[in-house]
């Protein structure tokens, strides 16, 4: 049998791994637009810090691991152009520019997603980067090693704090500048603040409620023009979010959901016979909301593509869909959510309740600087739980994890107080901050 992937990254090579691991005689091709395979994106932010020594840290398996141990033919520097649903033909373009059709048995969509870059005037300067890839952060380190001393960044969502930090760690001034009310609107408003504050606090200029117009230079970038005036800087990150790369798939009638990502079912099979799609291409089914929903991260893109790789050599297996998990490092700070914020509960016209109480990390009398604020927002009627926020320093990761836990498993607001939960005071409360907050609901 011919199998056929488009796309070497996190959710195309895991799903290659499981046909290689699960059937006998195949014939596998991975199409990749880029030169790397299966390599850690989210790791990218800091290798511009220094957290990690070089890009060659995030790289699983090269090309050639794949090729010479697993026999996959990984074929970098390929550009899918065209499907054939009917004949069963997939259209590639090489390094060189020649067009080839490739047949295929079985097809999967693994073709991830791309930065946005609004069409700005200006947006093509020397000096304007978006990031995805290892050779854009190569490109944004050797280009700050020039002369560079000031960067804007654009977009407060996850990359554009995190980025905003790693260049505060390389010695830069940084501006971040967001249309929106509040830095990560993931997040809601209440909790925003406490976001806004750690920025404030280590020096980045924020520009909340502003939109960019445009970039100005000679060649380069020098300024950034935005409906509220016009800013100085050396470099520009743009980081606006990110849709789906499926243009390939125009015309052949696949069904498409929220920013043109394919829709698949619980086996990743998507509205056409024997082709299946996984990762940031794809649309993932969010069991809170009780509908397919567009969150892209590497997590739900290596289960996604595992699952791909097991039907498609009929090891039948469902995905299970995701709650909205999210972590990240902020400076001093780890943010964290998982389940609906207020704004999405709202959307999703769900009546709740909410408690927001600031708690410790560890046993108080233990550690009295270690603050964290845990919110919480549960169904008014069924008391199920449907989401929640921290922010703190130490313990906001196992904190989040014990919900994203609950959340996924549908306990109430009042289970949690049952749980039996790891205590010693370096480490916890008798009642840990999770039930502290159960402990306070109406």
């Amino acid at each position: 049998m011919n199998f056929v992937i488009i796309g070497g990254d996190a959710a195309g090579m895991s799903a290659a791994m499981q046909i290689v691991r699960n059937s006998e005689g195949h014939d596998i091709t991975v199409l990749e637009q880029g030169e790397i395979t299966s390599y850690g994106q989210c790791g990218l932010p800091y290798v511009l810090s220094g957290d990690v020594e070089s890009t060659d840290d995030l790289i699983a398996r090269k090309p050639e691991t794949f090729r010479n141990k697993y026999g996959i033919d990984v074929r970098t520097k390929n550009m899918v152009t065209e499907v054939d649903c009917e004949q069963k033909l997939v259209y590639a373009k090489d390094s060189q520019g020649q067009v080839y059709e490739l047949k295929y048995d079985r097809l999967l969509v693994a073709s991830g997603a791309a930065p946005v870059m609004p069409p700005w005037k200006g947006s093509d300067l020397e000096g304007v980067y978006s990031l995805k890839t290892i050779p854009d952060i190569e490109e944004i380190i050797n280009a700050t090693t020039e002369n560079v001393n000031h960067v804007t960044i654009i977009g407060g969502g996850y990359i554009g704090l995190e980025m905003a930090e790693s260049f505060r760690q390389a010695g830069k001034q940084v501006r971040l500048i967001d249309r929106g009310p509040q830095l990560a609107k993931n997040f809601d408003e209440d909790m925003g603040e406490l976001i806004l504050e750690e920025a404030e606090r280590n020096r980045v200029e924020v520009h909340l409620g502003e939109s960019v117009e445009g970039f100005e230079g000679d060649g380069k970038v020098e300024k950034v023009i935005t409906d509220q005036g016009k800013y100085e800087t050396d470099l520009v990150l743009v980081a606006v979010g990110v849709t789906p790369n499926t243009s390939f798939m125009k015309g052949t009638g696949i069904y498409k959901g929220l920013n043109d990502a394919i829709t698949v079912n619980a086996f990743m099979e998507t509205s056409i016979l024997d082709i299946y799609a996984a990762g940031d291409c794809a649309m993932q089914y969010h069991r809170i909301k009780k509908k397919d929903d567009y969150i892209p991260l590497g997590t739900h893109a290596n289960k996604q593509g595992q699952i791909a790789g097991l039907n498609m050599v009929d090891k039948k297996r469902s995905f299970r869909g995701i709650v909205g998990t999210a972590i990240l490092k902020f400076f001093n700070l780890t943010l964290a959510r998982t389940g609906l914020s207020e704004r999405e509960a709202e959307k999703e016209r769900l009546p709740y309740n909410k408690i927001t109480i600031d708690s410790t990390h560890a046993a108080g009398y233990y550690s009295k600087d270690d603050p964290m604020t845990l919110k919480m927002i549960y169904h008014e009627e069924t008391r199920q739980i449907l989401g929640a926020q921290i922010i703190g320093k130490q313990g906001t990761d196992k904190r989040i994890d014990v919900l994203a836990t609950a959340l996924f498993h549908e306990m109430t607001i009042d289970e949690l107080e049952d749980l039996d939960l790891a205590y010693a005071p370096p480490y916890n409360s008798v009642w840990d901050p999770v039930q502290q907050a159960a402990r306070k609901a109406d």
